[in-house]
């Protein structure tokens, strides 16, 4: 098995030499790259969720996720989710999105006392909210992505992706295929 070589070009002032790079600098690269994309997708589950403002904290990595989702979201979240996402605001989409019904949606508006989602809820929006950011990526607009999550995919055996998200399931069905996608492995 051959290794592959790479070879980086510097100038300094007049001189301009070109060497040898090990492997290793690049795989550092890739994997810093890497980390900003995720970054930039968490960054984006939170702004669809309402942003820092919604929760009691800043959320910054994914335990500090994973804390806040098993206590349950505040009842806001769904709202600015619903706000930000014309998808949800189906009501048939909603509710296999998070588990809500629109009009279980509407009540929780109306009220005054905000309840918490279950975590169960919570992490079912979180969830959506992450698909939703990294078909974004994929595709470019959020506009793109809702659109994609609502045709018949061919790798999902014309199944709709939103269709999947109802169960654990049938999300990392979508995930992968997003992943096949992404990779250029579109069946």
């Amino acid at each position: 098995m051959a290794l592959q070589q790479y070879y980086i070009s510097l100038t300094f002032g007049m001189t301009h030499v070109i060497y040898l790079a090990p492997s290793v600098i690049f795989w550092k690269a890739k994997k810093l790259e890497t980390e900003e994309v995720l970054s930039r997708e968490f960054d984006r589950v939170i702004a669809l969720l309402g942003g820092d403002a919604t929760f009691k904290y800043p959320l910054k990595t994914a335990l500090d996720a994973h804390e806040v989702i098993s206590m349950g979201f505040p009842s806001t979240v769904l709202t600015e989710l619903v706000a930000n996402v014309a998808l949800i605001q189906h009501s048939d989409a909603l509710e296999k999105a998070i588990g809500i019904s629109m009009r279980t949606f509407q009540r929780r508006k109306g009220e005054t006392t905000a309840k918490l989602l279950s975590p169960e809820q919570s992490g079912r929006a979180w969830k959506f909210a992450e698909i939703l950011a990294e078909t974004t990526d994929i595709f470019g607009s959020q506009e793109e992505a809702e659109q994609w999550l609502e045709r018949p995919a061919i790798g999902l055996n014309q199944k709709r992706p939103i269709d999947l998200l109802s169960t654990p399931a049938g999300s990392q069905l979508v995930v992968q295929l997003l992943e096949r996608i992404e990779f250029g492995v579109y069946t």
